[in-house]
């Protein structure tokens, strides 16, 4: 490791430490990487990239430490509730769809064979038609 990766390093472990201590000097307190990193004064990448380690390191000390989760696992919880609520509503959606097609697929074989049976002749006209045929006898 170089001297200024070990420094990072240093640094980042004692924003840790002030955050998990709800004593921050260069930030607004919060637990997320964004804070470590403006804590720390290191660019927020840094964490992502070069000190990935530290970054899950924070993590795991936020879960243990305060028995709380971390922001962003907040935030992916929340979003796996709504796409489940979002799954549920489309299933209940797609149920009443395949309700609506049975009922109308339905409805469409009686048109069709009443369209195809032939009259009888117990079925008159309505009073307000006339016949331009005669009625065969």
């Amino acid at each position: 490791m170089t001297e200024r990766s070990t420094d990072e390093r240093t640094r980042i472990r004692a924003a840790m430490d002030r955050l998990l201590t709800g004593q921050p000097t260069a930030s607004d307190g919060a637990l997320t990487v964004v804070a470590l990193a403006a804590e720390a004064g290191v660019h927020r990448m840094a964490l992502q990239k070069r000190h990935a380690d530290l970054k899950h390191e924070f993590y795991e000390r936020v879960r243990t430490e305060t028995k709380q989760l971390p922001e962003s696992e907040k935030r992916l919880r929340k979003t796996v509730s709504d796409l489940k609520e979002t799954v549920a509503a489309q299933k209940a959606e797609i149920a009443t769809l395949r309700h609506q097609v049975t009922q109308l697929a339905l409805a469409n074989a009686i048109l069709t064979r009443q369209r195809h049976e032939p009259k009888k002749d117990s079925e008159e006209a309505p009073g307000n038609v006339i016949r331009l045929r005669p009625k065969e006898e």
